[in-house]
């Protein structure tokens, strides 16, 4: 009988459910929205729980349907890493707004927290640069505009993972790479940061149990089955969407480093466990618990990298242009530098500045200057901030990064790949995954239900899928001129219009 183990993908702008076989072949992949809303009176952005909860019940039971009650051994949910709300223990009931990670109204808290602390000696603890996107951060938002979800009773604190795994199984936990992104965990322990949550006066038992990422947490609930669902469909929290997908792609080894291109974009690699340094702190990079066994993740991220194309797709037709109105004027781009320099900072700017009041802006614009060049200046720039990062992270792995996996939907448009090789200088590897943190979400939970004796395996178990079913890793190497010609740039320009951009807006 097939075996089939289940990702979950619950991401910015759409969520989606995928089944693999045990080879990583993918069977079915269903996709909803995630609608985020408005509360004008609050002025933040949220998401209603129970409409997401209904949204992936509903797609979990469709992507199952096709497989004629084949039952689910495994399902790992992977998610968006700051998003979350306050529940009641006891009944699992809502208690707070349930906060998006881009929401920036926890500013003033991330300020608060700044003040509270050593910003080095809480990085050696949690591996974070303190952010308005955190969880903490939200928390103190929420004690102070909606007190009563902190006040009595018995409140927890869930991630966008932690809500579907207590829906589906009726038990709340954590898992170390979710955990690490909220500020009150410390990496180096393993353990949520106790001292520092009373610091702040928030109850000692806010948060739920953390456990390793695809370990199991529960089999699904006896009125949830049916369907390929069954009470021994082991649910586990497969972690960080974006470490996720490293376990898709191979990239859990130090040395292997992905480029995950959506609506934000990172920037991912691997070391062993260790205890972090000065060193590792400069580099402006943030770093957390991995979901393969015994290691670490460093990353580094811009927000507004597939959200600056989606910007300027509103921006250059009326209505937007469409997908394929937008390749065909990637099309119209004349070949090399436009030279025009785009700072792709439209939410703030993450690694390796991190500064929330940070915004984008143009400089070299001329009137000769057409919509195509316009679009091809926001891909370089995205990608010159790309280049900012890899410079850094080059720094904490001794070593030149030459080569980069690529995912994500970013994938799809040829000029931006072309573009991202050139400025970055590296060979760009397509490993031929289409949806990796589907795939690294179920494989994590595989390896948690015992299919897998651990991620090597179920690495390598996928490969060998992916590639008996046709598909193939496909590269682009960048071009020497133009190589050069962007290089120039950055080192001209980009790099040392750094420091007068965030001198003009510091402090906001």
């Amino acid at each position: 009988m097939t075996i089939v183990t289940v990702g979950i993908d619950i991401g910015t702008t759409n969520s989606k459910v995928g089944v693999f076989a045990e080879d990583g072949r993918q069977l079915a992949v269903v996709s909803r929205p995630t609608e985020t809303l408005r509360d004008e009176r609050l002025g933040i952005s949220y998401y209603d729980p129970e409409r997401m909860w209904g949204s992936l019940y509903s797609a979990l039971k469709e992507a199952l349907a096709p497989l004629g009650g084949v039952a689910a051994a495994s399902i790992g949910i992977a998610s968006m890493a700051e998003s979350g709300l306050v529940v009641e223990r006891s009944t699992g009931a809502p208690r707070s707004p349930f906060l998006p990670w881009f929401d920036t109204c926890s500013e003033p808290q991330s300020a608060l927290i700044k003040r509270e602390s050593d910003p080095y000696e809480r990085f050696v603890r949690s591996g974070l640069h303190g952010s308005f996107k955190l969880g903490l951060a939200k928390i103190l938002w929420i004690r102070e505009h909606a007190p009563d979800a902190l006040t009595g009773g018995d409140p927890v604190w869930l991630s966008a993972s932690s809500w579907i795994a207590y829906r589906l199984t009726g038990r709340m936990a954590f898992d170390d790479s979710l955990a690490a992104r909220t500020y009150a965990y410390r990496i180096d322990r393993r353990a949520w940061d106790v001292e520092w949550v009373r610091h702040f006066g928030l109850p000692e038992g806010l948060f739920p149990e953390a456990v390793p990422g695809g370990a199991p947490i529960g089999g699904v609930l006896p009125e949830l089955c049916g369907g390929g669902l069954t009470s021994s469909t082991q649910v586990a929290i497969a972690g960080h969407d974006h470490v996720a997908a490293a376990l898709a792609v191979g990239a859990i080894r130090p040395g292997a480093v992905y480029d995950s291109m959506g609506t934000a974009e990172t920037l991912v690699g691997t070391l062993d466990a260790r205890e972090l340094t000065r060193a590792d702190y400069e580099t402006g990079l943030s770093f957390g618990v991995h979901i393969a066994a015994g290691r670490y993740f460093w990353m580094g991220g811009q927000s507004s990298s597939g959200g600056s194309v989606e910007w300027m797709r509103d921006l250059l037709g009326d209505p937007a242009l469409t997908y394929e109105q937008l390749l065909a004027l990637c099309d119209d781009a004349a070949p090399g530098p436009t030279g025009i320099l785009y700072f792709p900072y439209l939410a703030g700017s993450g690694a390796p500045l991190p500064d929330s009041h940070m915004r984008a802006g143009f400089v070299g614009l001329a009137k000769s200057h057409g919509r195509a060049d316009m679009l091809k200046a926001v891909l370089e720039g995205t990608a010159y901030q790309l280049e900012m990062m890899k410079r850094s992270a080059e720094r904490l792995t001794a070593g030149a990064i030459e080569r980069l996996l690529v995912v994500g939907g970013g994938t799809r448009n040829p000029l931006w790949l072309s573009v991202k090789a050139d400025i970055t200088g590296c060979e760009l590897a397509l490993p031929g995954v289409p949806e990796a943190t589907l795939l690294g979400a179920a494989l994590a939970a595989g390896v948690g239900a015992g299919l897998y004796a651990d991620a090597e395996q179920a690495v390598e178990a996928a490969r060998a899928g992916l590639a008996a079913g046709g598909a193939a890793t496909r590269t682009i190497a960048p071009d020497a001129t133009r190589a050069a010609a962007y290089r120039a740039l950055y080192e001209r320009g980009y790099e040392p219009l750094q420091a007068p951009l965030r001198a003009f807006f510091a402090g906001g």
